[in-house]
């Protein structure tokens, strides 16, 4: 077990009679810990904190929500599925897992956005259910919530943030992903992101 995990395991001990939702937020705080956001200073942990928030004005389940608090811990670091099944139970496990990318670190994540976009969309569209569509819309739309306040800012140096430098692509992205999240149209969740799509890329 790494520094990390340890130190995660030790903390959640401590919190272990808390309820669900609050112990997700702890583990996730402590996850990530130090991380700040693409091109800025916010903690990185309000990202997965305001896609829980988005995912409970769509249901009360509360373990989609936790679920929503941890969608990031495996993608982006040293925690594992085993881990959060130990923690958290199998189906909040399933979730993460699901809205995880395979990030081939071995490789560039530059050479491989278009693979694991991709993948993602075809998970979508193909074998996801409506909790795992939920919890894609709150990420996605956290994100682009975050890309229609700093283009604002930036411009178009906006994209020279990100491993995909091509704003046409992230476009391409953000409306594929509508269209698999279509299911989910009637909530005001994807009419924003829906709304904020036309607003950012609305000149591709």
């Amino acid at each position: 077990m790494t520094d990390e995990m340890s130190n995660v395991w030790k903390h959640m001990q401590s919190v272990k009679e808390l309820p669900l939702y609050e112990r997700a937020a702890v583990f996730a705080v402590i996850a990530h810990c130090g991380v700040t956001r693409k091109g800025n200073r916010i903690p990185y942990v309000s990202h997965p904190m305001e896609a829980a928030a988005i995912v409970a004005e769509m249901t009360d389940d509360q373990e989609l929500i936790a679920a929503a608090v941890l969608h990031d811990v495996v993608e982006d670091t040293e925690v594992t599925i085993p881990d959060i099944r130990g923690l958290f139970g199998e189906r909040i496990a399933f979730y993460v897992a699901g809205e995880s990318e395979d990030k081939r670190r071995d490789l560039p994540p530059e050479s491989t956005w278009l693979i694991r976009k991709k993948e993602a969309i075809e998970f979508l569209r193909t074998r996801a259910d409506t909790g795992a569509r939920m919890l894609a819309l709150a990420d996605k739309l956290s994100n682009l919530r975050s890309v229609a306040r700093d283009v604002k800012i930036l411009g178009d140096r906006l994209w020279e943030r990100f491993h995909q430098k091509e704003k046409s692509m992230h476009g391409w992205m953000y409306r594929e992903t509508a269209e698999a999240l279509r299911e989910l149209q009637d909530y005001p969740a994807w009419q924003e992101y829906d709304r904020l799509i036309r607003q950012v890329f609305e000149k591709e």
